[in-house]
């Protein structure tokens, strides 16, 4: 039998983006404010958070009050308005991209996320977007959640906390395949759904002042929005068999950081919790770990029997994000840390370890525990790119990270995992989420803009973007 390293005429080569780091236009078209208007990261901004990210209620009410402040995220690069030709660059005639993952903000549709029906300026907008997606030769790929959350339900329910959020969401839901089904017909519901330390309030909105046990609070927050997301699969597949749904998980499992037994044990209760997500979103079911977890932590989640059997409706395909890996050990867990990087491997210059082989491994790991089809989501690195005074990038560090990544997808699909598609994060120089930045780019095509918002706007092809797109037309055989 011969094996073939090959991606095939089928594989997806897209781009990922994100609708609250790129649309601005925070309050047009009737949109409401979301969490990513009023969450910042920057180090420059004075905020009352705990760790730049539990976020309490006054900071909320002086971030909804503030308007002279320049959140980058409410400006983003204005993609609202220059969206056609941003995707002339990405599509068949520019970049050669296939496929187009971005987000629908929930706020542009329903402002306040408890609204009886939706913003039909919202939803037009998504309209005229898609098809213009379409019309580059791009199969759109549609995030729901993004940390768009209509900022109302963390303010007035504390997000995923309460229980109404649910009905909201799969109301949200609906609204998304009844109107767009037609074209759009891959959808992941919730993006990173098992972020909740890391960017905890961007995702579920609970603010820490609102709750007793914060930690409890976000897990009975997640464990809502998995039933919200399984209500939404089930709608989707009794109207909308033709259409995919997806879950997305950020990263994956852990190193064990030694080969010692309890770091050894340490690592795969660690890694229990990082598949969670994907067990009970792709398997129908609440795994006995996590029960054996929820009690160690004496964490008492509410799920009614009713709702233990509408989570049987599961995810059709399993996707990921990849920026790094993770070392794991008995200290680090005891404590509840995320893990800690890996000293053996670079890393970028905000400190994220590049390990192409950990893309292999993942792969593995992944296909062998849900077989089913997988998608890389998001896979890119951050540099500070720099403009000569002839209005050039070059940046040979982006091209030499994509084609050792690439290579170990090529190894992992001669390993017999089925991966149907890769998307770059993000093709063009968006605002940071980890640190809402401009000078932190991923992009192909320079963004002229600063931390501040000044400048141009103007777009500007890197050198790498003519190396991208001559491994996009190659369907991945070119490298070099």
């Amino acid at each position: 039998m011969m094996i073939e390293k090959k991606f095939g005429e089928h594989f997806q080569w897209g781009g990922g983006f994100a609708a609250n780091q790129m649309e601005g236009a925070y309050l047009e078209g009737g949109k409401g404010l979301c969490l990513a208007d009023i969450n910042e990261f920057r180090n420059d901004i004075p905020v009352d958070k705990k760790n730049n990210e539990e976020i309490t209620t006054a900071y909320i009410a002086n971030a909804i009050k503030e308007n002279s402040r320049n959140f980058p995220k409410r400006r983003g690069i204005d993609f609202y308005h220059r969206y056609a030709e941003d995707l002339k660059l990405l599509g068949k005639e520019g970049l050669g991209l296939n496929a187009f993952r971005t987000s629908i903000n929930w706020a542009r549709i329903f402002p306040n996320g408890d609204d009886e029906k939706p913003n039909e300026e919202g939803l037009r907008f998504y309209d005229r977007l898609i098809d213009e997606i379409l019309a580059n030769g791009m199969e759109p790929m549609i995030t729901m959640s993004h940390y768009e959350m209509p900022l109302n339900l963390a303010v007035n329910y504390s997000g995923w906390y309460s229980k109404e959020t649910i009905g909201f969401f799969e109301k949200y839901g609906r609204v998304l395949l009844d109107r767009y089904h037609d074209r759009v017909k891959k959808w992941i519901i919730v993006n990173q759904i098992n972020l909740i330390t890391h960017e905890s309030f961007n995702h579920l909105g609970i603010a820490q002042d609102k709750v007793e046990n914060l930690m409890e609070a976000k897990y009975q927050g997640v464990m809502n929005e998995m039933i919200a997301c399984a209500g939404i699969t089930a709608y989707a597949h009794q109207h909308y068999p033709d259409n995919q749904i997806g879950m997305m998980l950020c990263g994956g499992p852990a190193y064990p950081a030694t080969c010692k037994p309890e770091d050894v044990l340490a690592t795969v209760k660690h890694n229990q919790m990082e598949y969670f997500y994907g067990d009970v979103l792709l398997r129908g079911k609440i795994p006995g770990y996590a029960y054996r977890f929820f009690d160690d932590h004496g964490f008492k989640i509410e799920v009614s029997t009713e709702e233990i059997e509408k989570l049987k409706n599961h995810c059709d395909f399993f996707s990921f994000s990849y920026y790094y890996t993770r070392l794991c050990d008995q200290q680090h867990y005891e404590n509840g840390n995320e893990g800690f990087r890996n000293p053996e491997l670079p890393a970028n210059p905000w400190g994220w370890s590049i390990d192409p082989l950990g893309l292999r491994t993942f792969l593995n790991l992944f296909y062998d525990r849900y077989q089913c089809p997988i998608y890389i989501t998001e896979n890119g690195i951050g540099y500070a790119d720099e403009l000569t005074e002839d209005s050039q990038i070059h940046d040979p560090y982006r091209p030499e990270f994509y084609r050792q990544h690439i290579l170990q997808m090529k190894e992992a699909i001669a390993d017999g995992v089925d991966l149907r598609g890769y998307y770059f994060w993000a093709p063009l120089d968006i605002v940071s989420c980890s640190s809402s930045e401009m000078s932190k780019r991923y992009g192909f095509i320079y963004t002229d803009m600063d931390d501040e918002g000044n400048g141009s706007g103007k777009r500007i092809l890197k050198d790498s973007y003519y190396w991208a797109k001559k491994v996009i037309v190659s369907q991945g055989e070119d490298l070099e």
